[in-house]
């Protein structure tokens, strides 16, 4: 019973803590006059400066996925792997953040395309 209650609490966790992050931007797109897109950029600033600092580390080990999958947890992995890369130079700085970020972009890429030969794309009507 204790292997099931251990993963229930996972996904508690990654909940309440994901959960968090999405109703903190859904409050400031309520309560601002901010773009949807500056509030992302804004998020994944935060999880850059979070990361650099070591905090988000312990917001990843506490909640897994409710904190990775958020775009403050791409940020994250920005900064993570531009830290890494930093042991090889500036140029292993630049690179590592790409490198480790390249397999999430790619599904992303990979998905939006096979989507857009199965559905057709067309404009939102006002």
């Amino acid at each position: 019973m204790g292997a099931y209650t251990d993963i229930l609490l996972q996904f508690v966790k990654a909940f309440a803590v994901g959960g968090a992050l999405c109703t903190l931007a859904q409050v400031i797109i309520n309560f601002t006059k901010l773009t949807s897109g500056r509030i992302l950029v804004f998020f994944m600033l935060g999880g850059v400066a979070l990361g650099a600092l070591g905090i988000y580390d312990y917001i990843v080990d506490f909640a897994g996925a409710g904190a990775t999958v958020p775009i403050c947890g791409f940020g994250w992995l920005l900064a993570k792997g531009a830290m890494r890369g930093a042991e090889r130079g500036i140029f292993g700085a630049l690179t590592g953040a790409l490198s480790a970020a390249s397999a999430g972009v790619t599904a992303a890429i990979l998905f939006a395309f096979l989507f857009s030969l199965v559905f057709r794309p067309r404009s939102k009507r006002n």
